[in-house]
């Protein structure tokens, strides 16, 4: 792609250009360093080259939504003239368009340093909810208010995504202040939805009964998945850091997992673990769990086996991701201290160790009827 596009730029000749794969800009011939940038997004936004101390940079005048071919003109002329006397139609925007601000400044400063899953959520994230409410707006006309009113609405339907949406703005007005383009952070005071207290896990008994159905489903085309739950159950792992595991990250008696949620970490294997995996069978593919069409990709995400033997044991409460519950509260419980569980979970920090450090009733009863019993023996009754 040419370095410097070049066209006598008309209205009708500015509604013909389409996005690329990526950025461009097209520069007018009649007005020399005035042209359009145009995003992967679709975005299009005037701009204008200025001198600044012996050094050119490029300045954003407006969107195209906003501004015609001829104010786009009298806007540049207006500041080459005289930047701070002039009086153009529209005014210029020395402040960027948080999609020009997204797709420039904070996607080198974070987006790129993101892992590929973080990226693909960031992404969605921008599209489906902060580019449409916000993208055309300049940084500093984004009111408190607005942005409570936009977080009130999607709360209604998805509170979850509505908090990853707010951490993921505020992020960027963060770096915004950081540039000089705000003074104050719009999302500030606004608190997430309340996440619901994870109090579910499986006692002894609801293992003893998992382990007895996967065993009626442990031959024929079920035997990979009630493996994977097994695994799931006895690593503490994630459903897909088991599902997506590679031969190459298995040893003896760890997993060494390249690129797991939180970075590359290891997870010690106990015998029973290490069992199930030595007894996959490993073929040509990667994967240790391939997929039954096409053993060079991974099995699918789902498990049907895990909504079949729930209904069957009648736990139908609980979900898959439970068991990675189960794995920490039942270390808690057996003495494991909790910064030792935080490193065998790969979690970041302790605080989120404690949210699965939990106790079921029937566990705490027999804890204060083994209390109980202690106490009345000291005491002679």
């Amino acid at each position: 792609m040419p370095a410097r596009e070049r066209s006598r730029l008309t209205d009708a000749a500015v509604a013909r250009l389409r996005s690329r794969a990526r950025e461009y800009t097209v520069w007018d011939r009649s007005v020399p360093g005035l042209g359009v940038r145009v995003r992967p997004t679709g975005g299009m936004t005037w701009v204008m080259l200025e001198d600044a101390g012996g050094t050119s940079r490029r300045v954003s005048l407006g969107s195209v939504s906003t501004m015609t071919v001829e104010e786009a003109r009298r806007v540049c002329h207006g500041r080459r003239a005289s930047p701070e006397a002039a009086a153009p139609a529209r005014p210029a925007r020395a402040i960027p368009l948080f999609r020009e601000f997204v797709e420039d400044e904070w996607k080198a400063a974070h987006f790129e340093r993101c892992k590929p899953a973080t990226r693909k959520t960031y992404r969605w994230l921008l599209d489906a909810r902060l580019l449409p409410a916000f993208g055309e707006k300049p940084l500093d006309r984004i009111a408190p208010a607005e942005v409570r009113s936009r977080f009130d609405a999607w709360s209604r339907t998805a509170p979850g995504n509505t908090n990853n949406a707010l951490k993921l703005l505020r992020q960027i007005f963060k770096l915004a202040i950081a540039r000089g383009h705000l003074d104050a952070n719009p999302a500030r005071g606004i608190r997430p939805n309340r996440r619901p207290k994870l109090t579910r896990f499986l006692s002894s008994e609801e293992i003893a009964r998992l382990h007895r159905a996967l065993d009626r489903h442990a031959s024929g085309r079920h035997a990979a998945q009630a493996d994977i739950i097994r695994l799931l159950l006895l690593t503490g792992c994630r459903k897909s850091e088991i599902v997506r595991l590679r031969w190459s990250e298995v040893s003896h008696d760890t997993l060494v997992l390249a690129d797991s949620k939180t970075g590359r970490r290891t997870v010690p294997l106990n015998a029973r673990a290490r069992r199930i995996l030595e007894r996959q069978h490993r073929g040509e593919g990667p994967f240790v769990f391939p997929s039954p069409l096409d053993s060079s990709r991974p099995r699918g995400p789902d498990l049907p086996l895990w909504y079949r033997v729930r209904r069957e044991i009648e736990i139908e409460g609980v979900r898959l991701h439970d068991l990675r519950h189960t794995h920490a509260s039942h270390a808690v419980m057996n003495g494991v201290p909790v910064p030792i569980v935080s490193r065998l979970l790969g979690h970041s920090n302790t605080r989120m160790t404690l949210r699965y450090a939990h106790l079921g009733d029937r566990d705490i009863e027999r804890a204060a009827e083994r209390v109980g019993h202690a106490v009345a023996e000291l005491m002679g009754l």
